[in-house]
């Protein structure tokens, strides 16, 4: 299993996952013209996708959704919320309700509620030839879903502000409620918190997702989780995503004898 991200941030959210059977997008707040850009440095095209995933609504998960919807012609899935939620229309016969489980060629999908100002939005948990846990824009991760989230192979997940950043930033009072708040964001410390409950033996890679440009640094985001896990046996590999530059490809792949190489 890949994941390649292409941005993560209040300003625009892409990634592909590509399992043996499978490539596909989790969200398009990027540009049609950025993500075919991407695309051909990984010597794909648009033709090579098999579906498009939403999280939700917000205009920074879907802003290139108009012009991919006129470029492509395969399945987008999303909660029926969302879909009454977006800007655009998308033709009956494209959209795929996002129920509790999906398969795509082999890819298990598993969606997960996730509680954000955004109706019906959604993570997911994908599973083929590894699994990865995706999970962005929550202000909180409900324990009934924490059997379905542990130690999973890679994790995408939130982890949006720095809480003292924030409260000492020039924010509004009302938007930095709306930030704190169930329906908001996953603050660094939460988030290394409800990694260090969920990680296991076989997790390999931590992408931190989602970071605030103006309520959060890099080096905040990673020394939470950095902290949190060293309380923990386990020693995953952590990674921060970025907003205006792609990360390298991660890779999780099991030989034969399903041993992690």
């Amino acid at each position: 299993m890949k994941i390649k991200v292409l941005a993560s941030g209040s300003k625009g959210n892409c990634s592909i996952i590509e399992t043996a059977s499978t490539s596909l997008l989790i969200d398009i707040g990027i540009t049609y013209q950025r993500l075919t850009k991407e695309l051909e440095e990984m010597n794909q095209t648009i033709d090579d996708l098999d579906a498009l995933l939403l999280t939700h609504s917000h205009n920074d998960h879907t802003n290139g959704l108009k012009v991919l919807l006129k470029k492509s012609n395969f399945k987008i899935y999303a909660t029926s919320e969302t879909l009454k939620e977006l800007k655009e229309p998308i033709d009956e016969e494209r959209i795929v309700l996002l129920e509790q489980n999906h398969t795509i060629n082999n890819l298990k999908i598993t969606t997960i509620k996730t509680s954000h100002d955004a109706k019906g939005s959604v993570g997911f948990i994908l599973e083929e030839d590894a699994s990865l846990v995706y999970i962005t824009d929550t202000g909180y991760l409900n324990r009934k879903y924490f059997p379905l989230l542990t130690n999973k192979d890679i994790y995408y997940f939130e982890s949006n502000h720095d809480e003292k950043m924030l409260m000492d930033g020039p924010y509004p009072y009302y938007l930095k409620q709306r930030i704190i708040s169930d329906e908001g964001h996953l603050s660094n410390k939460t988030a290394a918190s409800y990694l260090s409950k969920l990680i296991g033996d076989k997790t390999k890679y931590i992408i931190l997702a989602h970071l605030s440009e103006h309520n959060n640094k890099e080096e905040l985001a990673y020394r939470a989780t950095k902290e949190a896990l060293e309380e923990t046996k386990y020693n995953p590999e952590i990674v921060v995503a970025k907003q205006n530059q792609a990360l390298d490809m991660i890779e999780v792949k099991y030989d034969k004898i399903n041993m992690y190489r």
